[in-house]
């Protein structure tokens, strides 16, 4: 096996997925194109790994933790794509730059500080408790 026709491969989904992290702006769209650079690290260890023809397949291992991981980051990042489009109804990358709640400000040394609507609905409202048994 030659060693050029994996690493070009991988070096092209790695350049598509850093096109794709840089100049997109869905949420989705990024977090695509970070799997495809993470692919593109799993399939150079893979041919590593067997260039070498090591014993104890530490590429291959390695690849099982990448995947791992890119497994975790995949729901993380869904779940928080998920809350900002519940917040917001939008996910676009270039609009989240703040990600403050509307109502807040920057304080002088960085901390947010609420504006005093804000604060005054908050204090008025009241949950409302349900009397009575569990049916």
């Amino acid at each position: 096996m030659h060693l050029a026709y994996p690493l070009v491969v991988a070096a092209l989904l790695f350049s598509v997925g850093v096109y794709g992290v840089l100049a997109r702006r869905n949420a989705i769209l990024v977090l695509m194109s970070v799997e495809l650079m993470l692919n593109a690290v799993n399939l150079n260890l893979v041919t590593f790994d067997v260039w070498w023809r090591d014993r104890l397949h530490g590429g291959q291992v390695l690849t099982l933790f990448t995947i791992v991981i890119a497994a975790a980051e995949v729901g993380l990042g869904l779940a928080i794509v998920l809350l900002v489009y519940r917040n917001r109804q939008n996910v676009d990358v270039d609009r989240l730059r703040a990600l403050a709640e509307e109502g807040t400000s920057p304080g002088p040394n960085g901390e947010v500080t609420r504006t005093e609507a804000r604060t005054e609905e908050r204090e008025t409202e009241t949950p409302e408790r349900v009397e009575g048994g569990a049916s």
